[in-house]
Order: C-alpha cells, then structure tokens, then sequence
C-alpha cells in the first residue's frame, strides 16, 4: 500500500515536469518567428536596423522567461516535491496508526 502510494507520487512528479517542459515550446516558436518578421523589416527599410533589433531582443528576453519559468516549476517537481510528499505521506499514515 505505501509503495503503491509512493510510485504514484514519483509518477505524478514526473509526469508534472514533463508537461512543464511542453512550455519550451512556446518560446522556440516565439523567438522564430520574431527574429525572421525582424530580419524582413530589416530588409525593407536597412536605416532602422537599431531599432528593429533592440525591440526584437527585448520582445526574445520577454519571451525566455516562460520557458525559464517552466524549467525551474520542472526541477522542483523533479527534485523537492517527491520528498515533501512524500513526507506529508508518511505524516499522515503516522498520525492514522
């Protein structure tokens, strides 16, 4: 019975990480498509060059921070959830006996 319980929370740690990651997604595509509608404008009009670039680069470095954001909620659920779940677990079976 604990083992079931533990294995199922391992599972769901894991499962949990794995679609945090699906939020890396977001950004890679973001970023792609930012980078080539900049280098169009680029294209177009050479003279604004500066521009273009610094708000293609803010607009990346806002767009990162999603896919940071899911990989820091994916090691907690990797590394700091199985433990204290586990512990909540085992609190509570103690308290039952």
């Amino acid at each position: 019975m604990l083992e079931l319980a533990i294995g199922i929370i391992l599972g769901g740690c894991a499962l949990g990480a794995g679609c945090a990651m699906i939020a890396g997604i977001g950004p890679g595509i973001g970023e792609g498509n930012a980078v080539g509608a900049a280098c169009e404008a680029i294209g177009r009009q050479p003279e604004c060059k500066g521009d273009v670039t610094t708000t293609m680069l803010m607009g990346c470095a806002v767009a990162e921070t999603t896919g940071l954001y899911a990989l820091v909620i994916a090691i907690l659920l990797i590394f700091v959830a199985p433990k204290t779940l586990v512990n909540v677990l085992l609190k509570a079976l103690a308290g039952t006996l």
